[in-house]
């Protein structure tokens, strides 16, 4: 399967998605935020990075661009609850045509993250 690093502020969110996709058979490393994350993919090669656009230091959005920049090859899946004046709609529709490959919308359950995985893998 897939090396897959997920990038979340918020613990629970970090340790649902990891035992999600072990439990498929991925290979998976976390991150706190945007500046752990950019240390980890430096020295890792992952297929596919899970990102949350609202994070504290160095947000989703600057994370998926300078990960563009350095791995153009690793696929990202966009994911956002939204927060105060922000809807997540807004966000992921940002994250979409800054080159997000695929986009989730908080709260997901395990069908709706396999079939984001489906479609960046097709």
């Amino acid at each position: 399967m897939a090396s897959v690093i997920v990038i979340d502020d918020e613990a629970s969110m970090r340790d649902t998605l990891t035992q999600m996709l072990i439990r498929d058979g991925h290979s998976v490393a976390t991150a706190e935020n945007g500046i752990s994350a950019m240390e980890a993919i430096q020295n890792h090669n992952f297929h596919l990075a899970i990102i949350d656009i609202l994070m504290p230091g160095k947000d989703g959005i600057e994370t998926m661009v300078e990960l563009k920049k350095i791995s153009p090859s690793t696929k990202i899946i966009a994911m956002s609850g939204g927060r105060r004046n922000i809807s997540a709609d807004f966000n992921l529709d940002s994250a979409h045509l800054l080159g997000a490959d695929g986009v989730l919308k908080k709260p997901f359950n395990w069908n709706e993250l396999r079939q984001a995985l489906e479609a960046v893998w097709k």
